[in-house]
């Protein structure tokens, strides 16, 4: 076997492509089964509720799940509420759906970093119309 053959093989069956840690590719395959999930529970607090984001820990016992919702921040109490109610519905369809030992245990925040950009957008939108409005407008050429 030469050099070529023994590097192909021992890089698996995901040579070439970009390497992803176990817990993101657990956290992505949890974002789509949960995703599903919640389109099948008849709540609607829960109706305009996406999940942004999961951060798995290394040893996958833990999973928190990081949610936005059309209603924005001030639905966050009802949707917290509803979430760790369905949280052992959620992990059982995890579990039936994953190949795995076990199943993280699932915890809830609202996701500021969603909302953070959003801010910053506003704000930056509100200092456009701000220095356009002030002044004239561009001629047309």
């Amino acid at each position: 076997m030469n050099k070529r053959q023994s590097r192909n093989r021992s890089s698996g069956r995901n040579s070439g492509g970009p390497k992803y840690s176990r817990s993101a590719r657990v956290g992505s395959t949890l974002q789509e089964i949960i995703a599903e999930e919640l389109v099948r529970i008849d709540d609607e607090r829960l109706s305009f509720v996406s999940v942004t984001g999961i951060d798995v820990d290394p040893e996958l016992n833990r999973a928190i799940v990081f949610f936005d919702s059309l209603a924005g921040e001030e639905a966050d109490e009802e949707i917290l509420e509803a979430l760790l109610e369905y949280r052992v519905r959620l992990q059982a369809s995890i579990a039936r759906q994953i190949r795995a030992k076990k199943t993280p245990i699932l915890s809830f925040e609202p996701d500021q970093v969603i909302r953070s950009a959003a801010r910053i957008e506003d704000i930056l939108r509100a200092d456009r119309e701000r220095n356009n409005g002030g002044g004239t407008a561009p001629a047309d050429s």
